[in-house]
């Protein structure tokens, strides 16, 4: 937001000095354009032009959930059985790797950890919702072992993994 704002604000003064010099310098018209695009473009596109998410590939099933203080946690398996965990609460965690689905379960492998993390989810079971009135099509639980009872539940906002 201050880039943006300082953008606008050296926009404003090149205008002035311009409209000041009745848009003779040749110099100060190319650096008026450029700056005009580059407000334009942050306005109209203020994630970027890319959207390197599309490039990964399908979103196959997305899971969400929020927690304390607005921390967010999202994880989409995509169609070529790689999957991302984003969590964002005071900086942002992604976690990569690939999964294998049996049935119901998902498998996580080939995680790749960052720095604090020490282990991942071992595996995650779909549960699908009961009724109609919910928002979300069910929970995918996560287990970090076999003999993990208590696991961690995402509600489920998409799921195309069983068509």
């Amino acid at each position: 937001m201050i880039v943006f704002l300082v953008l606008g604000f050296l926009l404003l003064r090149q205008l002035f000095f311009a409209f000041r010099e009745k848009f003779i310098d040749k110099q100060r018209l190319v650096i008026i354009g450029i700056l005009v695009i580059v407000v334009t473009v942050t306005v109209l596109k203020p994630n970027g032009l890319i959207n390197f998410d599309k490039l990964q590939g399908k979103d196959l099933l997305v899971a969400e959930r929020e927690g304390a203080a607005n921390c967010m946690t999202t994880l989409k398996l995509k169609e070529n059985n790689t999957f991302t965990e984003r969590t964002v609460c005071f900086g942002v965690m992604e976690i990569k790797g690939n999964y294998e689905l049996k049935g119901d379960t998902i498998f996580f492998k080939d995680v790749g950890f960052v720095r604090h993390e020490s282990g991942y989810y071992m595996f995650a079971v779909i549960q699908k919702s009961d009724s109609e009135k919910t928002k979300y099509l069910g929970d995918i639980v996560m287990y970090k072992s076999y003999s993990d009872t208590i696991g961690r539940d995402l509600w489920i906002t998409k799921n195309e993994l069983t068509k």
